[in-house]
Parts: structure tokens; C-alpha cells; sequence
């Protein structure tokens, strides 16, 4: 994808847009401590991604999986905060009977449950990307990427190769 702008990407699926799925993780990261450089670098990419998909370029995903995870979220300013950023979601995925078996066999790699549930519900949206700034799911997507159907990626190292 180097040197294609995202426009282009945009166009990658015969003029469908690009489906993204920010997991929790991703839509928090705005509201984390900023002096840490990497949580200021993922924030910037994360606001541009969704910047993209507020205009129209790319489509956010939401899901269910993603709202009951933003509900259990203690501190009301904050969660209302990661509500404003969901709401740019054009679609949400419900969880059904196949979303929760599918869920069950990504944990049995090893995966855990809510994370499993995230890959289940962008799986179903027909998501073309997942991202996270998740480590340990980062390391286990890379390891099972065979048994994904969908990348999971960096935000920071998604839009850098799509920009």
C-alpha cells in the first residue's frame, strides 16, 4: 500500500469502503495519560482513523461486544467520552449464536474472552481490519493469524502503511 493515498485504500474493495473495528482498547487511548510517547503516537493515528471515518473516507464498525465493554467503564466522564467516539460508527454487529461459538473457538487459541468476542463481532461486520493497541492480542492474532479471518493490526502501524 506505500504511496497510495487513502483515497485509494479507500477504493481498495471495488468502492466499498474500508471497514475498520477499533476494539476498546483503541477507543480509550485518546483518554489515557499523553506524556508516555507511544500513547500520544497510537492517540494521533487512532484520531486520524476516525477522523477518516467521520468524513466519510472509511466505515467504523460497532458492536455490542464493544458497548457492554464502554457500559463497565467506572468513570462517567471517560465513558461518556468513548461513547462520543463510538457513535461515529456507521453499523453495529449483535451478538448472536454464531458470534458467541465463533467467539468460543478464537478462545480456544488462547485468547481472551472479550478479546475473542471483538474478533468474533469484527469477523461477522466483514471487517477488513481490527485494530488494537493491545499487546498480548497483537502477539496471539499474529501467532493464530491463520485461524483469523481478519488482520489484526497496530493503529499506528496500520496507517502508516495505508497513508
Amino acid at each position: 500500500m506505500e504511496g497510495k493515498d487513502s483515497m485509494l485504500y479507500a477504493l481498495k474493495r471495488g468502492g466499498c469502503l474500508v471497514k475498520i473495528y477499533l476494539d476498546v482498547c483503541c477507543l480509550s487511548r485518546p483518554f489515557d495519560d499523553q506524556f508516555q510517547d507511544r500513547i500520544k503516537i497510537e492517540t494521533d493515528a487512532i484520531l486520524s482513523i476516525l477522523t477518516h471515518c467521520k468524513i466519510g473516507e472509511w466505515e467504523l464498525v460497532g458492536s455490542e461486544a464493544i458497548d457492554i465493554e464502554i457500559s463497565k467503564i467506572p468513570d462517567d466522564e471517560k465513558r461518556e467520552k468513548i461513547n462520543t467516539l463510538r457513535s461515529i460508527a456507521n453499523f453495529r454487529v449483535a451478538i448472536d449464536n454464531e458470534v458467541e461459538k465463533r467467539a468460543v473457538e478464537i478462545s480456544q487459541l488462547k485468547i481472551y474472552s472479550y478479546d475473542a468476542l471483538h474478533i468474533a463481532c469484527a469477523e461477522r461486520s466483514k471487517a477488513d481490519i481490527m485494530l488494537t493497541t493491545d499487546d498480548f492480542l497483537l502477539k496471539k492474532a499474529m501467532q493464530y493469524m491463520d485461524s483469523l479471518m481478519l488482520r489484526v493490526e497496530n493503529p499506528v502501524k496500520w496507517l502508516m502503511e495505508v497513508m
